[in-house]
């Protein structure tokens, strides 16, 4: 039996090898973002922030006119569920912003 896996061993490792041999970087091309963070007090915040992970198409299909508290609900829970790091000030600078924009 120890043989079959001593074989199995090298078969697995030639594979790796040959994987390994023909590995290389991946190049993607992105398309170009389709929507812009409307202008706004704030705007510049709200773009250093959210759009460094998700696109300004995530904002802006929200539903239309929602409260502060909607905003600081979700502004809060960027920061506290996805480990955003947002300080207290840009936090509340981004919610003014939301609130009077979308």
């Amino acid at each position: 039996m120890t043989r079959f896996f001593s074989r199995a061993s090298v078969v697995a490792l030639v594979l790796l090898a040959a994987g390994a041999a023909s590995a290389g970087p991946v190049r993607y091309d992105l398309p170009e973002d389709t929507a812009r963070l409307k202008p706004g007090l704030g705007a510049e915040v709200a773009e250093a922030h959210c759009l460094s992970c998700h696109s300004p198409d995530y904002i802006a299909m929200q539903p239309a006119k929602k409260s502060h508290d909607f905003w600081a609900a979700e502004v809060n829970k960027m920061i506290k569920v996805y480990g955003a790091p947002i300080g207290e000030a840009d936090a509340k600078a981004i919610t003014d912003y939301l609130t009077a924009t979308y």
